[in-house]
């Protein structure tokens, strides 16, 4: 089912699923016309489809899909009701999907020749040999493409689809692990020899990233030849912009690197079997790590080696291999540092708060410090505030007693989007705000601080500088700055408009 005649490495076709009906000729269906060469017809979730009418606006091929109810979908009629509608699809697609559990019958092989075939098989699977034993199953009644997918609860479970593939040596499998916490093997797999990756239509679902997101993001359909990985870990990562910005980095530079979503519960486990062994055994070597939320201190924990700023704030949100070993760093001090600088905002001699104790609130206080002003932490639990404020030799003041007139430079690292967790009317009107959090909307505390007429550093200026002082620990090598900007933007108009 590979599209054009480029080779293996060249490029993997990129499948469109589509699941629901969009009008034809829309902007929408033009952009997926202009990077898909499949598009499937998930038929379970769909209506039938007016597949003439489909083939005006698209060339490239057309998928047909029936997924059963026990296999992920929501098809439910008896057998013969489902042979009867397989059939029925085959005068008018290209591809019919067969179930390898249900479909591999004389009626279905008879009438679609295996060249029309894509044979799946969608289920658990502990280790390669029950792999291999379906697998076994559907080469002998024989296709184009061969889909495997296993269902994933951690991270770490997809690395037996990966595995399986990768000891295959064929370029007619496509294997990966489902969820959310399989999404980073799905972008993995085409460059293990699978021929196809799958991408969404429209706003897409948690773990199937758009097509838009495999262009984007991570440079699909074109193949590049890579040696190692890279990724953001943590708890919820999916929508993050960090692999946009960082790939987007490696292709203009020409480092032969991918950086992936890794949706983590546990660190520890992850990072054992992952990041230390895992891909190294696929041959593609983990060799750095952004790692947010909750996972900062355990990253820390995991490096031999670690900066200043990481030892002293506690936490680490950058792991980078040293040889055999991680060196630990926090991009949030010098971030923070970078993007006062970038506003020429003098910060020395100023008196500062901190809102917020956790590991960017750590190292926002520190980088203030080394700036020569003079922060104070603030936290809504005195017990943990007291604690941290202690480590690092600063003030503290709990939040139901701050008041935040006589502060020239406030920084606020919580989570909270909604509402400020202090008084923007009592800033002097001298005051520099700096809000940690980017979402697509302003935030309470960015609005409450610009209807004062303050300056803002917001969440979206931060992560500009917070990506390049990564990607430096990470590659040696600056980040496009004017690139980076320009996909951070984007990416803030597109977020706005899908929460409207």
């Amino acid at each position: 089912m590979r599209a054009g005649s480029e080779t293996q490495c060249d490029r993997a076709a990129i499948n469109a699923v589509l699941t629901e009906q969009l009008p034809l000729g829309g902007e929408e269906f033009s952009d997926l016309c202009a990077d898909a060469d499949l598009v499937e017809v998930r038929a379970d979730l769909l209506d039938e489809v007016d597949t003439a009418r489909l083939r005006d606006h698209f060339g490239g091929r057309l998928v047909y899909c029936l997924r059963s109810a026990d296999r992920g979908g929501t098809f439910d009629g008896s057998p013969a009701q489902r042979r009867a509608r397989l059939l029925a699809a085959a005068e008018r697609y290209d591809f019919v999907d067969l179930e390898a559990d249900r479909d591999l019958v004389p009626a279905l092989l008879e009438r679609l020749p295996a060249r029309r075939r894509r044979i799946s098989w969608h289920g658990t699977a502990p280790d390669q040999d029950v792999l291999r034993e379906r697998f076994a199953r559907m080469t002998a009644a024989g296709a184009a493409h061969y889909v495997l997918t296993t269902v994933t609860t951690r991270a770490e479970d997809a690395l037996v689809p990966l595995r399986f593939l990768r000891g295959l040596g064929r370029s007619d499998v496509t294997a990966f692990g489902t969820g959310a916490s399989g999404l980073w093997s799905r972008l993995l797999a085409p460059h293990l020899g699978a021929p196809v990756v799958f991408g969404g239509v429209g706003d897409g679902e948690a773990d199937l990233p758009t097509v838009q997101q495999l262009v984007s993001d991570y440079g699909f359909p074109r193949m590049r030849g890579l040696n190692t990985v890279c990724g953001i870990v943590g708890r919820s990562v999916l929508s993050s912009v960090s692999p946009r910005v960082h790939n987007a980095g490696y292709r203009a530079l020409d480092i032969p690197a991918l950086y992936l979503p890794f949706q983590v519960k546990d660190f520890e486990s992850f990072w054992d079997e992952v990041a230390e062994s895992g891909l190294a055994e696929l041959g593609l070597p983990m060799s750095a790590a952004t790692v947010v939320a909750p996972h900062k201190e355990s990253a820390l924990a995991a490096a031999a080696t670690a900066s200043r700023a990481a030892r002293s704030s506690g936490s680490a949100n950058s792991l980078v291999r040293h040889g055999s070993s991680w060196h630990a760093d926090t991009s949030n001090s010098p971030a923070i540092s970078r993007a006062l600088a970038r506003e020429r905002v003098p910060v020395a001699g100023r008196k500062a708060a901190v809102i917020g104790c956790g590991g960017a609130g750590r190292a926002a206080a520190l980088a203030l410090a080394e700036c020569g002003a003079d922060p104070v932490l603030v936290n809504r639990d005195p017990g943990r505030g007291r604690a941290v404020a202690g480590e690092l030799g600063l003030g503290f003041i709990p939040l139901d007693d701050f008041h935040a007139n006589g502060y020239s430079l406030l920084v606020h690292a919580t989570p909270m989007t909604d509402r400020a967790p202090f008084h923007p009317a009592e800033l002097p009107d001298d005051a520099v705000v700096v809000d940690m959090v980017y979402a697509p909307e302003e935030t309470a505390v960015s609005i409450g601080a610009r209807d004062r007429g303050l300056t803002v550093i917001d969440g979206w200026d931060v992560l500009l500088a917070d990506a390049g002082c990564q990607f430096r620990f990470m590659t040696d090598h600056e980040i496009p700055a004017e690139q980076t900007r320009a996909l951070l933007h984007a990416a803030r108009i597109s977020r706005r408009s899908q929460h409207r």
